[in-house]
């Protein structure tokens, strides 16, 4: 049978490893697909580099609708990235009847919705196993492993440069700017790491995950996302000390009201396996009402790893191209005309709502009746406390007025029981009106990930 052609656009790290195990390994993966898949043309801006990459047998051109415009493509890979030229490339392809394969997460978390429509009404494939986790095929698991369980949560440590980040502060002591150096020495980090250290990267995945388990529309928009920018060596030597790790989690759950969708820093048991996914490495735990716990594990970037994952979907795309499109598995999981549109329309929770336990470090003047006007407060606010360490404060000097060593201070930790974030807002601006709290609160969230 004639080997599927695809189009490249773009030809960077991903798109080079793609090319690459593509050829390297294209007798195992015609075996699989039924049929050769090859890549006849590439489209990239530096011409000279991409034809050193693909050599004489592919077509190299510096305008990407040329790719789409070719009748004998029949899969666009778009390994652009970004919001802007990708998804106007994207729906372009759509339109002229091309199935996509994407790495792109952060299109899809913002513009998912309008292009699965679009190829929807096409009856054309947009396949994005690349788009979280890398290598790892949660993608897969969500949308067709697991499709018999009423899916409760997951929750991914699906970013790899913050997860080194963090495990480099654990292992070596050291506070978040000085890892953050090593990281972009190493690579591990870019240049403007910005979409990483701030969980933006995560919440993109995170976004996707949330659509393919709960069957609702891809909303980043309503995401929280707080960054690991302001974690201190002392609070994850703390957390280890209470029996906990700090890893920076991406959140999606199911309550009878509505959808959490969150990223932020955790204190997870150290008992756990995720608490123990050291460096660059993800993991996703996805939990089901039938299938329970499971646990998802490996490179989450890299060229081949992620290649692996574009060359997966190209398989999947190339076994189901002649296919009835009412037999294909949905993009999001479930049939569009079919949604319980109960849990369709179930709201993403705002975080005052999200119900959480905590852990909390408060940096207070080493006096009598200052414990007691703090779980004072946290009382009043129907907060129950779980542990309460004190511990003698190791960076008073230099610092300002406030903080100056002539102050003698101690760092409070508390671990509280589960509460609404608003609750917890309302008591820390209490706490930290207290002249005897020295500087802002700091505030982790806990989750136990029973």
């Amino acid at each position: 049978m004639k080997p599927i052609q695809a189009g490249l656009l773009g030809i960077g790290v991903v798109g080079a490893g793609t090319f690459q195990v593509l050829a390297r390994n294209q007798e195992e993966i015609q075996r699989r697909a039924g049929r050769g898949i090859v890549i006849t043309m590439v489209a990239d801006l530096n011409v000279e580099r991409a034809r050193s990459l693909v050599g004489p047998d592919v077509a190299v051109v510096s305008d990407a609708r040329a790719v789409i415009a070719n009748p004998d493509i029949d899969i666009v890979i778009e390994l652009i990235g970004g919001y802007g030229i990708a998804k106007t490339l994207v729906l372009e392809a759509i339109a002229a009847g091309k199935h996509v394969v994407t790495a792109n997460k952060a299109l899809l978390a913002v513009h998912g919705t309008e292009i699965f429509a679009a190829a929807s009404a096409k009856g054309v494939m947009v396949a994005f196993e690349a788009a979280v986790a890398g290598g790892i095929p949660i993608i897969k698991a969500l949308r067709e492993g697991l499709t018999a369980n009423r899916i409760q949560w997951i929750a991914g440590i699906i970013n790899g440069t913050t997860n080194f980040i963090l495990s480099e502060m654990r292992d070596k002591g050291l506070d978040f700017g000085v890892v953050l150096k090593e990281a972009q020495r190493l690579g591990y980090a870019e240049a403007d790491p910005t979409f990483d250290i701030e969980g933006v990267d995560a919440a993109h995945k995170a976004t996707i995950m949330s659509a393919i388990a709960f069957g609702i529309p891809v909303q980043f928009n309503k995401a929280y996302v707080e960054g690991i920018t302001k974690l201190v060596a002392s609070d994850i030597r703390y957390a280890e000390q209470l029996g906990y790790r700090i890893k920076l989690l991406g959140i999606v759950k199911r309550r009878p009201d509505g959808i959490e969708l969150r990223v932020h820093p955790c204190l997870v048991p150290a008992k756990r396996l995720i608490a123990n996914v050291e460096g660059a490495m993800n993991a996703v735990m996805v939990q089901g009402d039938a299938v329970g716990t499971t646990l998802y594990y490996g490179k989450g970037a890299g060229a081949e790893p992620t290649a692996s994952a574009v060359i997966a979907d190209l398989v999947d795309v190339t076994r189901l191209h002649t296919a009835d499109a009412a037999q294909r598995v949905p993009h999001l999981a479930f049939q569009p005309n079919t949604f319980d549109k109960a849990m369709h329309s179930l709201p993403v929770l705002p975080m005052g709502e999200v119900v959480t336990s905590y852990y909390l470090r408060l940096r207070v003047a080493d006096e009598a009746g200052v414990l007691a006007r703090v779980t004072g407060i946290l009382a009043d606010a129907g907060i129950s406390i779980g542990a309460v360490l004190q511990r003698e404060a190791e960076d008073v000097a230099g610092q300002g007025a406030e903080g100056s060593s002539a102050v003698p201070q101690t760092d409070l930790i508390i671990l509280t029981h589960d509460c609404a974030e608003a609750r917890m807002d309302g008591a820390i601006a209490r706490m930290q009106e207290l002249t005897t709290v020295l500087q802002p609160i700091i505030r982790i969230r806990k989750e136990e990930l029973a």
